[in-house]
């Protein structure tokens, strides 16, 4: 019965609510003709858009880059998933990837990137990304625009508050969203509060390599992470989370984690966590968790398994950590480009909070607190407000900013982007969005140094919008001109995936140090062959080595006997040319996994393991020229245990290859 009353009683308040707000409601958005709107955003032949897009993928684990304000989509960047396009996951460099302390995982949900920042600001360098259902991070280069490295994270129920980053990249956060008993515990599930605690992972990352290891983590009270920004300027030091379900509930969600007016913003001074470090006060937790990297000199990965954690328990370590309430489950946790205002967004409340870190400084040093939640002190609300946004619209999400002082806000009930001004809190405009938008991106938005002329809506519901194909519809995106008084719609793009967040970054920080081509001779990859003198094919009781060239228009070597059924074949392949844009693709017919793409001066292995007798046709399978169709050979597979003689030749008559050699 209070179930269900429950349940009447947030239907009716959504309701009052929806009538208190219809008169808030976008009427349209800002006018501006066809003409005007499509000048802004055309890019002519031959011209570079203005920024790059970098949008996380959600359900399919990659990485959009998409150009501003465009909407071009230029690049899917395979992350947590394979790739047959690429052969990401498929060839044999690639495969430890994706391994994990569970086996291969093939595949992720990838919500947030951050893009590196030194003091504050883009500095073109890397992205992060993470994996939220098998606990995961990833670097990926903005030189290669390929992952480069993957990181598992121990003692975590979901990596959802994650991978948002310091100031100047000396951490990445990863927080769980589900809190679960430690030490993989049996226990039952109705011991929540007794058994489930939650994790915050603070990840180094190298600032000359960008190489990341977890440099300890943080055992919180059982509940959920959501959102989180790092402090900056003023509040450099410090981390900022969004946290729910204080009521500790661990069914029906919806209801009995909606039950208190107020949830927590959580507030990390991980510079004293660095000190109690440093004091010895952590304690070293056995785990097992996966280190891959991807070396640019090999062009391969490797995979390490890890053992141990340092663990800082926030119950027992005073000044670490502080909570400060927010209205109930708060979605985004924001931070301006100042440092000094931080937006909590909870979901089902009618206003906005906007905290000050000064007043949050004072409300410690004063003791300003309302109790403790297990130990860990309560900031009381009023204490450490800066103050309330006013009727700004339905279920907010997520807020960035501008560089002239304002906010803009996505709401995901009332469909809109409203703009406010973060220090007088006044609302300044708000367009509508199509349909429910979750995250939204302003170029340098979540940095000290917004670029602020557009802002771009990411939506969850796509009706009437585009071509319609089938049950699904594509996700969407919309482009916003910010950059007078206004907000104008410019651009609806479709993307890939279902987009959650994404930062946009100056195109004019990246191109120039975009990697053309790999140098042949640091190809430092032992399976390379670095000309075609050095082809050749080489048994190894049942392994068959092939050490393959690739250049435009034939492969080195074009036939190859001497191969048996049960045989593993591996196609070493070196693609040699040293000219930017000309990648080579290898494929063999029946081939249980894919094809392998391989760059200018760079190696890549495919595995072939023959099932049945014949001759076998192997080929390029990017486009690479006039000849690109005569680019392919053929494979002579025998019957097992019959020895034909191991021959392999490219351009020879038949009749002048009676043995092995060219």
């Amino acid at each position: 019965m209070k179930t269900t009353i429950d349940r009447i009683t947030i239907a009716l308040l959504a309701t009052l609510m929806a009538v208190a707000f219809y008169q808030c409601k976008p009427k349209g958005p800002a006018e501006v003709t066809i003409g005007d709107a499509a000048a802004q955003v055309y890019v002519a032949p031959g011209k570079y858009d203005e920024f790059y897009n970098i949008v996380s993928g959600g359900f399919n684990g990659q990485i959009g880059v998409y150009g501003i304000p465009s909407g071009r989509l230029f690049r899917i960047i395979p992350v947590f998933s394979l790739s047959p396009e690429s052969g990401y996951g498929f060839s044999e460099e690639t495969k430890p990837m994706l391994n994990t302390s569970k086996g291969e995982v093939p595949w992720d949900d990838l919500h947030h990137i951050a893009l590196s920042t030194t003091k504050g600001e883009h500095d073109g360098r890397w992205i992060f990304a993470n994996g939220n259902n098998t606990p995961r991070v990833a670097r990926v280069s903005f030189k290669s625009f390929r992952t480069e490295e993957i990181l598992e994270i121990p003692n975590s129920g979901g990596n959802h508050s994650s991978p948002f980053i310091t100031e100047n990249t000396e951490y990445l956060v990863a927080g769980t969203r589900f809190s679960v008993p430690m030490g993989n515990k049996d226990v039952p599930i109705n011991s929540y509060k007794e058994n489930f605690k939650g994790s915050i992972s603070f990840v180094k990352v190298d600032p000359q390599t960008g190489h990341m290891s977890i440099a300890f983590q943080l055992r919180t009270p059982g509940f959920n992470f959501d959102l989180s920004r790092a402090g900056k300027g003023p509040s450099h030091g410090w981390f900022f989370f969004s946290c729910y379900n204080t009521e500790q509930a661990y069914t029906l969600l919806e209801v009995n984690a909606s039950q208190k007016d107020k949830d927590f913003i959580m507030a990390v001074n991980w510079k004293k966590a660095e000190e109690y470090l440093a004091q010895g006060k952590g304690r070293i937790e056995k785990v097992k968790y996966a280190h891959n990297i991807y070396s640019e000199k090999t062009h391969s990965a490797t995979s390490t398994m890890e053992t141990e954690v340092t663990v800082l328990d926030i119950e027992q370590l005073p000044d670490m950590v502080y909570f400060i309430p927010c209205p109930k489950s708060p979605h985004g946790c924001d931070v301006d480009p100042t440092g000094e205002y931080i937006v909590g967004s909870g979901k089902l409340a009618a206003m906005m909070p906007v905290f000050s870190f000064s007043k949050i400084q004072n409300a410690i040093a004063k003791k300003e607190f309302e109790g403790d939640f297990n130990g860990v002190p309560v900031i009381k609300y009023e204490s450490a407000l800066h103050g309330e946004v006013k009727k700004p619209g339905l279920g907010p999400l997520h807020t960035e900013f501008d560089e002239k002082g304002n906010a803009y806000t996505s709401f995901f009930v009332s469909s809109e982007i409203v703009k406010w001004n973060v220090k007088t809190l006044e609302i300044l405009d708000r367009v509508p969005t199509y349909y429910s938008i979750g995250h939204l991106s302003v170029p340098g938005g979540p940095t000290s140094k917004p670029h602020g002329k557009y802002v771009i809506a990411y939506n969850k519901i796509t009706k009437d919008r585009y071509l319609p194909t089938g049950p699904e519809l594509t996700q969407s995106a919309q482009l916003y001109d910010i950059s007078g008084e206004k907000m104008k719609l410019l651009l609806d793009f479709p993307t890939t995936g279902e987009p959650h967040y994404a930062e946009a970054i100056p195109a004019s920080m990246i191109t120039a140090n975009s990697t053309k081509i790999y140098k042949i001779e640091e190809n430092e990859n032992p399976f390379a062959a670095k000309g075609e003198a050095q082809a050749r094919v080489e048994r190894k009781g049942n392994q068959v080595h092939v050490y393959m060239t690739a250049i435009r228009s034939h492969l080195t070597p074009d036939n190859i006997e001497g191969v048996n059924v049960g045989d593993e074949i591996y196609f070493h392949v070196t693609n040699l040319e040293q000219d930017w844009d000309v990648p080579h693709g290898f494929a063999i017919k029946g081939a249980t996994n894919a094809e392998i793409l391989i760059m200018p001066g760079e190696t890549q292995t495919l595995k072939y393991k023959p099932t049945e007798v014949g001759v076998v046709p192997f080929y390029c399978t990017d486009f690479c020229s006039a000849l690109h169709q005569e680019m392919s050979g053929y494979l002579r597979v025998s019957a097992a245990g019959v020895k034909t003689p191991l021959k392999f030749s490219t351009g020879v008559p038949d009749d002048a290859t009676s043995g092995a050699g060219k």
